[in-house]
């Protein structure tokens, strides 16, 4: 049987070791560094108590034993794509099909080890809820929440998230009658922080900000980020006593030390099946691969497992020797449920249309469902339904 070789364990290199294993037509092998699926989406509620960290973690191992496909817990180190061998710190890999899906490293702007964060590692979760949990023992305080973009590839940035939390935040505060105590900020570089999620979005967003008491510092650029707080190129200074920060994505390391065709912003150059250029056997998925779409285009998780579904059908159609491809352009997409910590809204955008549907309570229950329904689609108790 030839051999795939998956590195990565997020929803993009998940997806494709299940969908590979399936077809039993193949040896797979899924390399990760940690040992559990990390559910980012779900992620927002760690720092304010609504989950708590083991709850957003899907172990691997459950998800290998369901599967069977091969899992080995190690930390890639370089690829040599033209010789089809991967090198980790503890082994060395040959293989007949490659998929990278190791996702992306972040960005560094000066003094960011002053902020926190809930899109790195996750275990940076846990450390922001601790900061916030000290703050909010003193009673009162200056909570600023950010991100940041790539100019060198605009789909990597990550705002959603830090929305949300700043969202949840508010209701958090307010539940606990501390709301009046605390000054919450957010801010970006861009003028339009979330526009890419569409004009009737931003409105709305703009409307909960004014009626939520959410100061805002969007259009100026980050020059460094102090203890204390947030200072900006034109000489102004954000104060804050916790800065909770999303730097934007850009290539990986372990890319660096390969030899794949990169993009200016590090990422993987690929076609629109996912082939990396001038290797036809290598699928770059996720994060890791540098996107070609609208301006508005948006690395997300669900298109990162339309990738992974696709990279295997595309690998499966190689065996074959088909062309029936599958592309992954024509799923671009905008898809969110913005949550609240009371209610919700959902988000979807195309280059056909733009749909924002505000969604009270309800809403948040949904958002809870959907993180139950993908732990319990990866670990194949149910199945997976259509769209989804």
């Amino acid at each position: 049987m030839k051999k795939v070789l998956i590195l990565g364990g997020g929803f993009a290199g998940v997806q494709t070791a299940i969908e590979l294993q399936k077809s039993r037509k193949f040896d797979v092998t899924l390399v990760s560094d940690r040992d559990y699926l990390f559910v980012y989406p779900i992620s927002i509620w760690v720092p304010v108590h609504k989950k708590e960290f083991d709850d957003v973690k899907i172990p691997l191992a459950k998800i290998q034993k369901k599967y069977g496909f091969r899992l080995i817990i190690d930390k890639v180190t370089g690829i040599k794509a033209a010789e089809n061998e991967v090198i980790c710190q503890s082994q060395t890999f040959l293989y007949d099909y490659l998929v990278v899906a190791f996702g992306a490293d972040k960005m560094r702007p000066k003094g960011v080890e002053n902020t926190f964060t809930i899109c790195g590692k996750p275990e940076q979760t846990l450390e922001l809820r601790n900061r916030l949990d000290t703050l909010i023992e003193k009673g009162s305080g200056k909570i600023a929440i950010g991100f940041g973009g790539n100019p060198k590839d605009k789909s990597a940035v990550r705002g959603g998230p830090a929305f949300e939390l700043i969202f949840n935040i508010h209701h958090y505060l307010k539940k606990k009658g501390l709301r009046n105590k605390f000054e919450l900020t957010m801010f970006a570089p861009m003028e339009e922080p979330g526009a890419r999620m569409g004009k009737n979005a931003m409105k709305a967003v703009q409307k909960m900000f004014a009626q939520q008491k959410i100061q805002k510092r969007f259009g100026i650029k980050i020059s460094e980020f102090q203890e204390d707080g947030v200072l900006f190129e034109d000489g102004t200074k954000l104060d804050s006593d916790l800065i909770m920060f999303i730097a934007a994505g850009m290539g990986s390391s372990i890319l660096k030390n390969s030899d794949l065709p990169l993009s200016e912003a590090g990422f993987a150059k690929i076609n629109d099946f996912n082939q990396v250029s001038d290797f036809p056997n290598v699928f770059a998925i996720g994060d890791a691969a540098a996107y070609e779409g609208p301006a508005w285009t948006a690395k997300q998780g669900h298109i990162a497992e339309v990738m992974g579904r696709n990279a295997a059908h595309n690998i499966i159609e190689l065996e074959k020797g088909t062309n029936n491809y599958k592309g992954y352009q024509e799923h671009l997409n905008i898809l969110c449920v913005m949550d609240m910590g009371n209610g919700a809204a959902f988000v979807y955008r195309d280059d056909k249309k733009e749909i924002m549907i505000p969604m009270p309570l309800y809403g948040h229950w949904m958002k809870q469902l959907w993180g139950i329904y993908t732990k319990w689609v990866k670990l194949g108790m149910i199945p997976r339904l259509p769209g989804m």
